[in-house]
């Protein structure tokens, strides 16, 4: 998969729209970052709003956070999972309006689905096998995030807040690029993404037989789109992550690239935009691999998740330039909170 630098224009994307030539664009965000003027930005950021209309993901190498700092994110999160269990039920997720806390196996079931009842058949059907834990902004006076004790987790909670921090001042300059790519002032998001409502998820996915994760209807973790602006993915090695090609309805890998973050858009960047950028269906299978044997083992996998979100309390209504005649807004206005939390009340049981 390679890089869509300087192209514009419909035409320059043709070949992402057949399976055989689908790709996800590699931007080098470096560019807009260090850009001495705006013109300078408006490249890189023509690139990147490309890539969401066209695909919906891309992947950014170039976004300034140190590999150093994802390895050490990635070796505390696989020493909370090593925890017993013990340990961790008693962190245990319990509010879609507070989502933080540990999620055993089998407890979630990502999908597109809004009905409670198909959502239940399906988690009982073919749950999704992974565990996972979240964080949200620790200083909320409503909802307070789930720490393992110090000593059973040596420095796991400075280590995460410091991440989200660091991925929310990612975010920041994202939507910044995103803004001028859609002819807005380039600080049009910046009062609208400030409060740091984000969900910062770490993601476990056992060592399982590639058998069981064939049978119909089961994944690691189903098709399903993301709910917010953004999503930062930190993968490692393994790979399993799969992207919907928009325009065939089949899905493609989308391979770990080392230094490089995953970044698609959520449902709320879609109904922002009046479906200008895609918010795309992606999930996690076995990973694709020549004479692969069924029997055998699909190994261990680890993933990190930044979920971006606007403000609890923004107005997520069609964005000034993303509607014309002929192309009117699509969505009725829905705050962050709304949309979010009623997505997640029907994800878990």
């Amino acid at each position: 998969m390679e890089a869509g630098a300087g192209e514009e224009g419909k035409g320059a994307w043709a070949d992402v729209r057949s399976d055989q030539t689908f790709r996800i664009p590699l931007i080098d965000f470096s560019k807009y970052r260090y850009a001495a003027s705006l013109s300078e930005k408006r490249k890189t950021a023509d690139e990147i709003v490309s890539g969401f209309k066209e695909v919906g993901f891309i992947y950014l190498e170039g976004h300034g956070i140190p590999s150093s700092t994802v390895d050490n994110v990635f070796k505390k999160s696989a020493e909370f999972f090593h925890l017993p269990s013990s340990v961790k039920d008693k962190l245990a997720w319990e509010d879609p309006r507070s989502n933080r806390g540990y999620v055993k196996i089998g407890r979630e079931r990502v999908t597109q689905s809004t009905d409670v009842a198909e959502i239940a058949r399906l988690r009982n059907k073919a749950p999704d096998t992974k565990e996972s834990m979240e964080i949200g902004r620790d200083w909320d006076e409503t909802w307070k995030n789930r720490w393992p004790l110090e000593s059973d987790a040596p420095g796991f909670k400075q280590t995460m807040l410091s991440f989200f921090k660091t991925c929310h001042e990612l975010h920041t300059i994202v939507m910044r690029s995103i803004a001028v790519g859609l002819d807005l002032d380039e600080m049009y998001f910046e009062d609208k993404i400030n409060e740091q409502y984000h969900n910062l998820r770490l993601l476990s996915y056992p060592s399982i037989k590639t058998s069981f994760l064939q049978k119909e209807g089961q994944a690691r973790a189903g098709a399903h789109s993301d709910y917010g602006t953004l999503t930062l993915l930190f993968q490692d090695g393994v790979g399993g992550l799969e992207v919907e090609n928009p325009h065939t309805r089949h899905f493609q890998p989308a391979k770990p690239m080392p230094g490089t973050i995953v970044v698609n858009a959520g449902d709320l960047l879609a109904r922002w935009s009046n479906d200008v950028l895609r918010s795309t269906l992606h999930r996690v299978v076995a990973p694709r691999r020549e004479n692969s044997n069924t029997e055998g083992m699909t190994p261990a996998r680890q993933s990190i998740a930044f979920f971006c979100n606007p403000n609890g309390g923004a107005n997520i209504s069609c964005l000034p330039n993303c509607h014309w005649p002929g192309n009117e807004a699509k969505y009725a206005p829905v705050t962050t909170e709304e949309y979010i939390v009623g997505r997640l009340s029907a994800t878990y049981n």
